[in-house]
């Protein structure tokens, strides 16, 4: 393999590490092109990308990288992201996994084609989370076998029902504000976690799935399931 063909593997790569885009009409185009038609700077790319435990994806003309599962130097450890998120334990950690894969199935109500509506409101995402909580805990025992497993749904469902719908009785879907005490609060804080990661675009009360997201969730979550997905699919 040339050096030269190296060296522009490692740029693409640099240019991804540091949030920089790699597009055909963007930014990079030149690096984008030389992973397209050049076979030793993409074989290069996938093989540095797979040692380090990272996944990269061509959506719509460009290039997304994401850490792979159970990546620990590029993901967030449980403890990470409850600091980031502003969470005080694991159960409201689970709590905002669950409504992240709402997040996900509000946007992508047909998974067969990958059909996604345009966008999506603070207060769709509370109503679809509820509901699924209703829908899952009318069939646990049909879904799961394992006592831990069925307990540790029951628990953050019971959080869930036991939080207040929003702080205060005059908010409204326009006073969505972040926060551990509402099921709107931790709606909140799963948006903007989201838009902080650049996989929404915040426009009123309207949120607007980027590439960068669609590229993740039509790969990455296809590939990683998972055992929530696996309960929540029927849904």
């Amino acid at each position: 393999m040339e050096q030269k063909n190296i060296d522009k593997a490692m740029d693409i790569y640099a240019k991804l590490m540091m949030g920089e885009e790699v597009s055909l009409s963007g930014a990079n185009q030149t690096l984008y092109q030389e992973y397209m038609d050049n076979a030793e700077v993409y074989e290069c790319l996938q093989n540095m990308l797979k040692r380090l435990n990272l996944n990269l994806y061509d959506h719509n003309s460009a290039l997304y990288m994401t850490a792979g599962d159970g990546n620990r130097t590029f993901g967030y450890t449980n403890e990470e992201l409850k600091k980031v998120m502003g969470l005080k334990n694991n159960k409201e950690l689970y709590l905002c996994y669950y409504i992240m894969y709402q997040v996900i199935l509000v946007f992508y109500k047909d998974t067969g084609s990958y059909q996604f509506v345009e966008c999506v409101s603070p207060s769709e995402v509370l109503e679809f989370t509820t509901s699924a909580f209703a829908k899952t805990l009318s069939k646990l025992d049909v879904l799961v076998t394992d006592e831990i497993e069925e307990h540790s749904i029951r628990s953050i469902a019971i959080l869930w029902d036991e939080m207040p719908i929003a702080f205060t009785e005059s908010d409204d879907e326009t006073g969505f504000r972040a926060g551990r005490g509402s099921r709107s609060g931790l709606v909140k804080t799963v948006l903007n976690f989201l838009v902080g990661e650049k996989l929404l675009i915040p426009a009123g009360e309207q949120y607007y799935p980027t590439d960068r997201m669609r590229a993740i969730v039509e790969n990455y979550f296809e590939q990683n399931r998972g055992r929530l997905y696996e309960l929540l699919r029927d849904e």
